[in-house]
């Protein structure tokens, strides 16, 4: 099973972006937000997350949004998405990393996270 679980959007200011993507969307942090990180949930009901994440990078330049993807099953999805023409990207990963870089098959890359089957029940 896969579902997106995340949209992360690259901010420059991530209070800022929290600002402006609370009252745009009406929408609440899932936790205090970081320096550098913040998670937006709807207020009422289910639906996709926001991630704002701190980058340093030009908009016009650089990639910065992509979606994350949550697996009950990462190994058994990243198979199934290659074998649909997806590919890894070469990425430095933290040691504790949960998640998996690939491209699409135009180039557009995505995240897929392993998250507890539980989750998935919600």
């Amino acid at each position: 099973m896969l579902r997106v679980g995340s949209i992360v959007w690259g901010v420059e200011d991530v209070a800022r972006g929290v600002a402006f993507w609370r009252a745009a969307l009406d929408c609440v942090p899932r936790e205090a937000p970081e320096a550098d990180w913040a998670v937006l949930l709807p207020r009422e009901g289910h639906g996709v997350q926001l991630a704002l994440k701190r980058v340093t990078s030009q908009a016009a330049s650089h990639r910065r949004h992509h979606l994350d993807l949550y697996a009950a099953d990462q190994a058994a999805e990243v198979a199934r998405l290659m074998a649909l023409g997806a590919r890894r990207v070469e990425w430095r990963y933290e040691p504790d990393a949960d998640y998996v870089v690939l491209t699409g098959p135009d180039g557009n890359r995505f995240c897929v996270i392993q998250k507890d089957p539980a989750w998935f029940e919600r």
